[in-house]
């Protein structure tokens, strides 16, 4: 009797399936190890001593894997202005980062998120400097910070809408388009906290800096063991498949009787 190809086929199709997701687990160990590099060398930033932030020759190169979370000061006065409100949800609520170009010497803006204001206070805060003496409208202010990325488009389902100044993203560009501004810098800065005294309270609308999230995903250990998960099961079922197909062959070559049907054929033959 011809037997069917069809066991040999699906132990085939599960030898692949066994390779596949071991190749896929094999890659998220190594996506595991790329991303604690990552995460390593982010936190050597976050915590160095401020440096100069890319000059405008520098701009074309600025990528998030070489420049995201540098710690930098940049020194200028302050657009009050053209101060932007962006939706945002943080540790102390919903409310708004209120993101403000900062103009050097040379004529190069930099967007500054000077920080987060609830709801009741961004009207306070929008073109009003902050209460210290010495960094009143025009004055020359050095802020240090984290780089971040421009976030353009808008947030998750929404689109930041800059005609009726509703903004869901740090879109700097948009940003930059929406007030007039040239010769902006293709990324912001997120302020540090302000050194002020323990327990000193905020005036309404003054901006809390220093809530930035330094976080990365990090399941890689999660996925990996799943993909070697399925890849045992697959070669799982290459065995269970295999052994069924011998045992299936065993019981064809011996009949239904339980007869070793090529012993049974050399008696017959001996007989006569």
């Amino acid at each position: 009797m011809k037997r069917s190809r069809a066991p040999l086929v699906l132990a085939a199709c599960a030898v692949l399936a066994c390779a596949g997701f071991a190749a896929l687990g094999t890659w998220q160990l190594f996506r595991l190890q790329w991303k604690l590099a990552l995460i390593d060398r982010v936190e050597h930033r976050v915590h160095a001593p401020p440096v100069p932030p890319p000059r405008p020759e520098q701009w074309p190169q600025v990528n998030a894997a070489a420049d995201e979370y540098r710690h930098v000061g940049i020194t200028g006065t302050f657009l009050y202005d053209q101060t932007v409100p962006v939706t945002a949800a943080t540790e102390l609520g919903s409310g708004f980062w209120l993101l403000t170009p900062l103009r050097g010497s040379d004529g190069n803006i930099v967007l500054v998120n000077r920080g987060f204001v609830d709801a009741a206070g961004v009207r306070d805060a929008i073109g009003r400097p902050p209460a210290a003496a010495d960094a009143g409208t025009g004055a020359v202010v050095t802020v240090t910070g984290l780089l971040r990325m421009t976030e353009p488009g808008g947030g998750f389902l929404r689109r930041n809408d800059p005609a009726a100044n509703r903004w869901y993203s740090r879109d700097v560009q948009a940003i930059a388009a929406a007030r007039g501004l040239a010769h902006v810098a293709p990324y912001f800065v997120d302020a540090d906290a302000a050194d002020r005294p323990a327990n000193a309270p905020l005036r309404p609308g003054e901006p809390v800096a220093g809530l930035t999230v330094v976080s990365f995903h990090n399941n890689h250990v999660a996925y990996a063991s799943t993909w070697y998960a399925l890849a045992l099961m697959a070669a799982a079922a290459v065995f269970r498949i295999l052994r069924d197909e011998k045992r299936a062959v065993r019981d064809a070559v011996r009949g239904p009787a339980g007869i070793d049907r090529d012993n049974a054929h050399d008696d017959r033959q001996g007989n006569h």
